[in-house]
């Protein structure tokens, strides 16, 4: 078996649910907006993304790493040939190969400032250009953003944090036979790769047929006023900036309401999905932690969801 098809299946990853879910909604709409995962080492953060490769045939995992320069992450331009032929030749970087597919980017805190200004430019645009010396390139560049992080090594540019439709922290299994689950996977893995693939090849073909159904879904779901409204309500409790969180929140709740196999979008989905799209937009007060960010959350969400 090749790489791709020995890659640790994403059925097989114990527990994190909710990063699971995000990830999977994110393929079920591809418009979303992205991925940002947080969180200790060791968690499966890496393993996750990558295996959406396994699952989904259709979508690449392109990996920008840290170190990465912007020749290979925009692409470069052979000056020299266009003087001497008058012609351009354009070397595609990172951006052009994860047009259409996953650009993931691990330890995204450590980039360079540059190299997240080239991201927001292309995500906000959909499209990247590469200019030097009076000669310019421009091609698509739509894709998936996905980045982990670790906390404790940096936070990320609030204009780059805002970009990414949700947000989730993870952390160690704490049960004591999930976790115990973990490391048998782990090892039945590392023995004998292509024979654990097999094992979880009826599971992972299941949930591309959930993922496709759910695509078809999309455009059927129903959303009241009084949907629009409790979204507002809560952008205005939580004094998110911009419409963004409002309209993320919708489309999530949307993609939500699609994935469970409803017809229109009810209270608890918008619950669920305020939970992936807000904590990261939140003004973060002097000294405070997770939990109170989520005990704010929390306060707004209950009134709201009672009206």
């Amino acid at each position: 078996m090749d790489a791709l098809n020995t890659l640790y299946p994403f059925t097989a990853i114990v527990g994190q649910s909710q990063l699971k879910l995000a990830l999977i909604l994110n393929v079920v709409n591809p418009k979303l907006g992205g991925v940002l995962i947080r969180g200790e080492k060791g968690t499966a953060k890496s393993t996750a993304v990558r295996s959406l490769s396994g699952l989904v045939p259709e979508l690449n995992v392109v990996n920008l790493p840290v170190s990465a320069t912007e020749d290979r992450v925009v692409g470069a331009l052979d000056i020299e040939h266009a003087i001497k032929t008058g012609e351009k030749k354009f070397e595609p970087g990172l951006l052009a190969a994860a047009h259409g597919h996953i650009l993931y980017v691990d330890e995204i805190n450590l980039l360079d400032d540059h190299i997240v200004d080239v991201l927001l430019d292309a995500v906000a645009m959909g499209v990247n250009t590469v200019e030097r010396e009076g000669i310019s390139h421009s091609h698509p560049a739509r894709f998936l953003l996905v980045g982990t992080m670790n906390p404790e090594e940096g936070d990320l540019r609030p204009q780059l944090l805002d970009r990414f439709a949700l947000s989730v922290e993870v952390g160690g299994e704490r049960d004591v036979r999930e976790r115990a689950a973990v490391i048998r996977r782990r090892l039945e893995y590392e023995q004998d790769p292509a024979t654990f693939v097999k094992q979880y090849q009826s599971e992972q073909e299941n949930m591309l047929g959930q993922i496709l159904q759910a695509r078809k879904r999309l455009d059927d779901i129903r959303i009241t006023d009084d949907m629009l409204e409790l979204a507002a309500r809560i952008g205005i409790g939580l004094e998110v900036d911009g419409h963004r969180s409002d309209i993320t929140l919708i489309k999530t709740a949307v993609t939500l309401a699609a994935w469970h196999e409803h017809e229109a979008v009810c209270l608890e989905h918008i619950k669920h999905a305020a939970r992936f799209v807000l904590p990261h937009r939140m003004r973060r007060q002097p000294f405070e932690e997770t939990g109170g960010m989520e005990e704010r959350l929390q306060a707004v969400l209950e009134p709201a969801l009672t009206v």
